[in-house]
């Protein structure tokens, strides 16, 4: 991560940065790159989006190794974009708010051999050989900044956290080299059981499946030979192939289909949509916004930061914004909102600034108050500070204030802010607020602070200023110690990535290749990867024909495995003479 995109990226952010350790990848890793990035190069130079293909030029991901992120992050800056590195899976409204920025995050991981068609783990082929490229097309990187600032803004539900704990369990569990075929069985039916839970009119859910149809899984183009833009697809190698077949069904894209269309992160798609363009996708991520809590406001929006059991903003149509855990909300017949209250703490703040003495130290109890116009359609907000003194509301006065909804105010006026040209909060002391006989404040509870507004005009997920409930604490990035003692295995793949960097040739590299080809055969049976590798180095150089001929019987004896055909043929294929060996 570059020190000036450090400072670019909000502080609400900045704990969920990781750092990238490159002397952690593996031999071994590097090889899965470079299958990866060979068999996408070669299938998509003519299915993808041309934007992606020109963008890979672009964006400083190279095909030999896995990149570094802090180059990456110099080229994404020509776009004004940036890259940064997170830790995995990472809550939604961040992954989201990063992209809002401009700020790709970019999950350092990858995966392992045994995955490496197609893992549920953010990893870096995924993040950087995925999103990055096709970043440099303009209408396309505006489209993600668009849906990255509604997904931010998106209400999730409790039911929804526990979905996203199980997939982020089960990212874990399938890239571990400890589990066990029944571990990843249990966190694959977690993940189902909790998906399955998931209330569909959420909007965390329906921009989560916006998403995963268009920016991860996405085709755009004629329905009936469509390309590829979608980063789940330019990343995986079987379903890049997959994914234009037949056998999966092609649908045009709509936003309602897309949103009430589930998805399984745990297998390959059966089903994609077809966009005609990125202006189509600009155009739906509008529409969809129009709907979101934070445009409508009302009722519906606070209900929305009731639900989600977790820190969010109220703000009222006077710009005054409450930030905290909201628990209740009172409604008029009209079903509008007329009393909205917090637990725990609360502060409060206008244009996204904390108001000074109203931190959550000054509410550390919660927080409720009366939402509407006062009786006789009076409006508090509309009125000047001339009209507030005829009305008798000016500080240290008694006042008596009935609300439309029938809740009622005494108390002494003690401060009085204004903003923009109009009130947005009294402060009271000796106050009481009641609803008939029911106590809503009572004066032994302290000073009571009333926002003014008579409407809800907004609601989203997170605090209005993020500063206010930041922690004073800097942690500290955990950064993991390299692991510099490599494995036999590892060692073998270290041999042959030098021998082909370093050039092939007749001694004593090609007596290398042949030990090592040895070594697999005597210990390391199913290790076809490796084999591909050195079948390839021999082929180009046309060096030790009869070693090659040896490695390559192998290699399609590994194909009658199931789980290796696809992958021993594809990688086959990428080597001309070997094919027309296997052919002939």
């Amino acid at each position: 991560m570059s020190t000036t995109l450090a400072k670019e990226i909000p502080l609400h952010l900045r704990e969920f940065v990781s750092t990238q350790n490159y002397e952690d990848y593996t031999p071994s890793d590097h090889a899965v790159w470079r299958y990866v990035m060979r068999q996408n190069h070669a299938f998509l130079e003519d299915r993808a989006h041309p934007a992606f293909v020109k963008g890979l030029k672009g964006s400083g991901i190279a095909i030999e190794k896995i990149p570094e992120v802090s180059e990456m992050n110099e080229a994404l800056g020509k776009i004004g974009w940036g890259a940064v590195i997170v830790d995995g899976l990472i809550p939604g409204t961040a992954f989201f708010d990063l992209q809002a920025h401009g700020i790709l995050p970019i999950a350092t991981d990858i995966r392992k051999v045994s995955n490496i068609e197609y893992t549920p783990a953010p990893d870096i082929l995924h993040e950087a050989a995925g999103h990055a490229p096709i970043l440099f097309d303009s209408t396309y990187s505006a489209f993600v900044k668009k849906i990255g600032a509604a997904g931010a803004k998106a209400f999730a539900t409790k039911k929804e956290h526990e979905a996203f704990e199980a997939v982020r369990i089960l990212t874990i569990v399938k890239e571990s080299p400890d589990s066990t075929k029944e571990e990843i069985l249990e966190a694959e039916r977690n993940v189902r059981e909790k998906q399955a839970l998931v209330e569909q009119d959420s909007e965390a859910e329906q921009i989560s499946r916006l998403f995963w149809w268009t920016v991860e899984f996405g085709l755009i183009g004629e329905l009936e030979k469509p390309m590829v833009y979608g980063a789940g697809l330019l990343s995986s190698v079987g379903e890049s192939k997959a994914c234009l077949s037949d056998k999966v069904r092609k649908i045009p894209f709509s936003i309602e289909e897309c949103i009430k269309t589930s998805y399984d992160v745990t297998t390959m798609q059966k089903q994609l949509f077809v966009c005609k363009s990125f202006e189509e996708l600009i155009q739906a991520v509008e529409e969809f916004s129009a709907s979101m809590a934070y445009r409508t406001g009302g009722a519906s929006a606070v209900q929305k930061a009731i639900k989600s059991e977790k820190l969010a903003t109220v703000e009222f149509n006077s710009g005054l914004q409450v930030s905290g855990v909201f628990s209740e909300m009172m409604k008029n017949e009209e079903g509008e909102p007329t009393f909205i209250r917090t637990t725990g703490e609360t502060a409060l703040a206008v244009h996204n600034r904390e108001l000074k003495g109203h931190s959550k130290m000054t509410h550390p109890d919660g927080f409720g108050a009366p939402v509407g116009p006062l009786e006789g359609d009076v409006f508090l907000e509309t009125l000047s500070q001339d009209e507030m003194r005829h009305a008798g509301v000016e500080i240290g006065n008694e006042v008596h204030l009935t609300f439309k909804s029938g809740i009622t105010l005494e108390g002494g006026i003690t401060g009085i802010i204004r903003e923009d040209g109009k009130t947005i909060l009294l402060s009271f002391t000796n106050c009481t607020v009641k609803q008939r006989d029911e106590i809503l404040f009572h004066p032994s509870w302290g000073p009571f602070d009333l926002p003014v507004g008579s409407s809800i005009r907004s609601a989203y997920p997170g605090a209005a200023d993020h500063s206010s409930f930041l922690s004073d604490e800097n942690p500290e990035v955990e950064t993991a110690s390299a692991n510099t003692e490599l494995g036999e295995l590892e060692i073998l793949y270290q041999a042959v990535r030098e021998i082909r960097e370093n050039g092939l040739g007749a001694e004593p590299e090609t007596r290398r290749l042949q030990e090592i080809a040895a070594e697999l055969r005597a210990h390391h049976h199913d290790e076809w990867l490796l084999r591909l590798e050195i079948l390839e180095l021999l082929i180009e150089s046309g060096l030790l024909p009869e070693e090659a001929g040896e490695l390559q019987d192998e290699l399609v004896h590994l194909a009658e495995t199931p789980q290796f055909k696809r992958l021993i043929e594809n990688g086959l294929a990428l080597i001309p003479a070997a094919v027309q060996e296997v052919s002939s």
